[in-house]
């Protein structure tokens, strides 16, 4: 079983905006936007339904970034 860091709290987004040089906000991962329930799915299914299967081999999760001050956003992936 694979866990990501960035969703359990153990490591911080380091990431600044191309834009404006802002510190990129974590705005969870991209398959809770999908849906009400998409965040009770598991985790495995849905990388398989939503296109992440290459992801799902070298077991990356898919987090979304967000500039807090021009609004940017951007995919960032985390190696679990």
């Amino acid at each position: 079983m694979s866990i990501c860091p960035l969703c359990n709290g153990f490591t911080n987004v380091q990431e600044t905006c191309e834009n404006c040089s802002t510190n990129l906000e974590n705005q969870g991962k991209v398959s809770d936007y999908y849906d009400d329930y998409s965040p009770y799915m598991d985790i495995d299914l849905m990388k398989l339904e939503d296109g992440y299967e290459n992801n799902l081999a070298d077991h990356q999760c898919v987090h979304l970034l967000q500039c807090p001050s021009c609004g940017k956003e951007q995919v960032y992936f985390v190696q679990e």
